[in-house]
């Protein structure tokens, strides 16, 4: 398995430029998620590396080899699609022996390594089925396969998941876990689903309109973003974000002024440039003293049961928040709303969306 390396890579078309600039080190034996929205460029970003797109700058190497003009299919690569990209006439044995055919095995060594690859991924009692036959997580084993049995150098899967209905994706999310760390493998995985790069990744690469953002552990990126971008992004629901207009110092304490008059003071400092201020929903309380608002200055949007927990959604007259509660009680219904907040867990920005220093612990 092999480390992938990008230096300066630039991807046009025409005079548009959808890459810029990529410096990333994407190391061997690991799991390593390409997370952005939708645009962002992580799929061109990975059909790059596949060969099937065309680097117009820079430089791309997979382990020691420069391969920016080397044929996809003798880059070591093999590619999980969203699509599964089967033979729809040809049984689950003959997809995952084609690879071996093209490499002209032996039968009894293709006959070895489909069965062997078969047991791993439990499609033994598939071999003779048609792919309509499958169901989609059945198809996705499939697709895996026949990439398996290549024995890359990287595997490269493009939002595979994404035909799949939820229970099956957390199967298939924990089946391509499990399937990483036994054949220690060098996978990269393209999703725009957080919840995915969260649960699979050993490190998560997070793009925006071309460029790299932030890049590390999930929890590393969840507990300490970069910037706005990568804070909002990261987290479902939601980090809720409060506009400040001013911080003054109130001794060893600090006093924030909000849109239309509101306070919130916190026990410690607040980094100078301060302009907005991030919470995530588990960070924030209600019935706690920290913000009041009063009883005509906020909505309650609604509450999301979830069981053990809810998520109270409240309009505010200068942003809308979303509070993860252990029980799902409402706001009062008279007086007004008392919001405390994790001062630990807060996040500052500068005007520009940049991280403050010492703006979270």
């Amino acid at each position: 398995m092999s480390k992938v390396t990008l230096t300066n890579a630039v991807k046009r078309y025409g005079s548009v430029e959808v890459l810029h600039g990529i410096n990333l080190e994407i190391p061997a034996h690991r799991l390593t998620v390409l997370l952005g929205p939708s645009g962002c460029g992580k799929s061109t970003l990975l059909r790059m590396i596949a060969g099937l797109e065309d680097i117009t700058d820079g430089v791309l190497s997979i382990g020691d080899q420069i391969v920016n003009d080397i044929d996809p299919s003798k880059r070591g690569c093999a590619m999980v699609f969203q699509n599964y990209a089967l033979y729809p006439h040809q049984t689950v044995y003959k997809n995952m022996a084609f690879p071996l055919k093209m490499k002209g095995l032996s039968a009894a060594q293709i006959d070895e390594k489909v069965r062997q690859t078969a047991r791993m991924l439990e499609l033994d009692e598939l071999l003779d089925r048609l792919p309509r036959d499958l169901s989609g997580g059945q198809r996705q084993r499939v697709a895996m396969g026949r990439a398996m049995i290549r024995n890359p150098q990287v595997f490269l899967f493009d939002e595979p998941l994404s035909n799949l209905d939820a229970e099956l994706r957390v199967k298939m999310r924990l089946e391509i876990s499990r399937l990483q760390k036994e054949l220690d493998a060098t996978m990269i995985f393209v999703t725009h689903d957080q919840v995915e790069a969260m649960t699979l990744a050993d490190r998560v690469v997070i793009l925006n309109q071309g460029h790299v953002q932030q890049v590390g552990a999930p929890l590393e990126i969840y507990n300490h973003p970069a910037n706005r971008f990568v804070a909002g992004f990261i987290g479902s629901p939601a980090m809720n974000f409060l506009p400040i207009e001013q911080v003054e110092p109130a001794g060893s304490s600090s006093k924030i002024g909000l849109p239309g008059g509101h306070a919130l003071v916190l026990d410690g400092p607040v980094p100078a440039g301060a302009k907005l201020m991030g919470a995530r929903p588990e960070h924030i309380h209600l019935d706690r003293h920290g913000l009041t608002v009063e009883e005509d200055a906020y909505t309650e949007l609604g509450i999301e049961h979830l069981g053990d927990r809810a998520y109270h959604h409240l309009k505010l007259p200068f942003c809308e928040l979303t509070i993860l509660q252990s029980e799902a009680r409402a706001v009062p219904a008279t007086g007004p709303v008392q919001l405390g907040f994790d001062e630990s867990r807060l996040h500052f920005f500068d005007a520009d969306g940049r991280i403050l220093e010492g703006a979270s612990a």
